[in-house]
C-alpha cells in the first residue's frame, strides 16, 4: 500500500481592486491587508489597483484581469453597501460565466459573528470569469480580514482537504 504524498503548496497570481471614490494608496488600509495576507501566504500579487465607484471604469479593469491568462484570481474590496453609490456587485454580475452563491451566504454567516445583524447590509459574491476565480468583499479592513482569513486563504490552498479552488482552476475551461 503507497502513501498518498500530501500536494504541495501552489502560488497563485491575484489582482487586488479597491473601489473607492475616497481612498489613495496612501490610505487604502482594506487593498494593503488583503495585498499582505496574499504574499504572507506566499501567492504572488498581479497587480493592485484604485478605481472610483463606476461601474464601466470598475468593468474595464476588471475585463483586462479576466482577459489575462496569468491572472487566477481576482479580488474587489469597496462598494458592496446599499447606498447609491455602492455599485460593484452591479458591475461584477454581467461579467461573470458562473456566481458562487455559497461565498456570498457564508461570508454573511461568518460576518454574523463580528458584526451581527449589519452584515446584512453586505452584498459580497464569488464568481467566475472566464476560468479566472473573482470575489467581491465588503470595503472594511474587518471584512477583508474575514473574507481573507476564514474563506480565500484556506480555499485557494490546494492543501486544504476535502476540496478547494485551486485543484478545481485547470478544469474552469471545461464545456
Amino acid at each position: 500500500m503507497s502513501q498518498q504524498q500530501a500536494p504541495e503548496f501552489q502560488p497563485l497570481n491575484i489582482a487586488v481592486l479597491t473601489v473607492s471614490d475616497t481612498r489613495t494608496e496612501a490610505d487604502d488600509t482594506s487593498g494593503r491587508i488583503l495585498v499582505e495576507r496574499i504574499r504572507q501566504a506566499g501567492h504572488r500579487l498581479a497587480e493592485k489597483r484604485i478605481a472610483p465607484d463606476d461601474r464601466y471604469q470598475i468593468r474595464a479593469i476588471l475585463s483586462q484581469w479576466i482577459a489575462d491568462e496569468q491572472v487566477q484570481v481576482i479580488i474587489t474590496t469597496g462598494g458592496t453597501g446599499i447606498t447609491g453609490r455602492d455599485i460593484t456587485p452591479e458591475a461584477v454580475r454581467p461579467l461573470l460565466d458562473r456566481e458562487l452563491e455559497g461565498f456570498g451566504e457564508l461570508f454573511r454567516f461568518l460576518s454574523w459573528e463580528e458584526i451581527g445583524s449589519s452584515t446584512l447590509q453586505s452584498r459580497a459574491l464569488g464568481g467566475i470569469a472566464n476560468a479566472t476565480l473573482l470575489f467581491v468583499l465588503p470595503g472594511s479592513s474587518g471584512a477583508c480580514r474575514t473574507g481573507w482569513d476564514k474563506i480565500l486563504q484556506p480555499q485557494l490552498d490546494r492543501r486544504i482537504k476535502p476540496c478547494n479552488f485551486v485543484t478545481l482552476l485547470p478544469r474552469l475551461r471545461e464545456h
